[in-house]
């Protein structure tokens, strides 16, 4: 799903602004003239479900744009480097040694010193106090926030190609009660991921209001924050999310403290359900995985909340987490591709055509088990 898409789903749920301009990554100055735009033509009245056309909110937008030569224009000019930007600025650099520094190493710069002063004061604004000066425990409500995040685990054996594999094991965390789901798989891949999500939800009988991710490629791709730009979050976990019903929060680079009940409980899995495993087969690995996420993870008091998990799970976050949808989910994920000189794209190893006019061009794929 586009962003704009996402930005109109996110206000038709009732999500604050802040909240909206912080979800996407996006400042809330352009929230703010994002919002404007689309509630000038009544875009953001409506169901979650039914979203307008993406041509007809990059239209209202459009017609919205700041003049050149304003200050929001100026911003734009640079938001191709506003990551390499925020990089230096974490390392210590002031405005001018980071436009120094982007005028030397980068040949294609061609912003001002001003629009990269703004753009510093900006993200210093926004920031305020850094993560890693402050830890403050995180109380969270029954059913509102889960977080996921992947952990090497070695190497097991394939039952199908009877070869040893590098293997990880996913986790999904819900932060109330700390009970979890854990599998251990060989891929990160972008399917592999929408199915785990799938598989915990069927698990915990219900789906958490929010999902916190870290930015492995599977969920988060970095990418350009304008109109036109691809979407930051993978349109693939973004559709998902729609069908579900749920909110991405990805993790912000370089800041395990925001996902650290999902980094505990991945070590945990690790040192403990996983611990002396290499090379054993991965379905028996799982099926005991299994066990021990009920008989005993589920079963300890856990350091922080004095509680069990899955005691808690069953009295108090079960009944708060979001229904499970009518509808089976059927995965759909999205991928690019070229089009070469013969009008074909290659996609899975196969071949398909498209219109001439596409020659040359990145295009878009959407696939599911039975469509392309």
């Amino acid at each position: 799903m586009h962003r704009l898409q996402e930005l109109v789903r996110l206000h038709r749920l009732g999500t604050g602004a802040r909240e909206v301009a912080r979800l996407l990554r996006m400042s809330p100055n352009t929230e703010r003239r994002y919002r404007e735009a689309l509630q000038e033509k009544g875009l953001l009245e409506g169901q979650p479900t039914e979203l307008p056309s993406l041509d007809e909110l990059k239209t209202a937008v459009k017609k919205r744009r700041p003049p050149p030569g304003s200050a929001a224009h100026e911003v734009s000019s640079i938001a191709a480097w506003k990551e390499k930007i925020e990089e230096l600025r974490r390392k210590g650099l002031g405005p001018r040694a980071i436009y120094d520094r982007l005028r030397l190493e980068d040949e294609a710069f061609t912003g001002s010193y001003w629009a990269v002063k703004r753009l510093w004061r900006q993200l210093r604004q926004v920031e305020g106090v850094r993560a890693h000066e402050v830890a403050i425990p995180v109380v969270t409500r029954p059913g509102e926030v889960a977080q996921v995040d992947f952990g090497f685990v070695g190497k097991l054996l394939c039952p199908v190609m009877h070869v040893l594999r590098r293997a990880w094991v996913f986790v999904m965390v819900l932060c109330h009660s700390r009970h979890m789901y854990a599998e251990v798989v060989f891929d990160q891949k972008t399917e592999t991921w929408l199915d785990l999500h799938r598989r915990a939800f069927e698990a915990f009988g219900g789906v958490p209001k929010t999902l916190v991710p870290d930015n492995l490629k599977a969920a988060v791709i970095r990418a350009a924050f304008g109109v036109d730009g691809d979407s930051a979050l993978n349109r693939s976990y973004r559709e998902q999310a729609r069908h579900y019903d749920f909110k991405i929060d990805p993790t912000p680079p370089y800041a395990p403290k925001k996902k650290g009940k999902v980094e505990a409980a991945v070590k945990y899995t690790k040192r403990n359900a996983l611990a002396g495993r290499e090379g054993e087969d991965i379905d028996m690995v799982n099926k005991e995985l299994r066990r021990w996420v009920e008989e005993i993870a589920g079963h300890r008091t856990h350091g922080t909340t004095g509680r069990k998990p899955l005691i808690t799970f069953r009295e108090d976050e079960l009944g708060a987490l979001r229904p499970l949808p009518r509808t089976p989910y059927e995965r759909c994920f999205w991928k690019q591709a070229k089009v070469h000189q013969d009008t074909h794209i290659c996609f899975d190893k196969r071949l398909y055509s498209v219109p001439w006019r596409w020659v040359g061009k990145e295009v878009w794929v959407q696939a599911t088990s039975s469509t392309v």
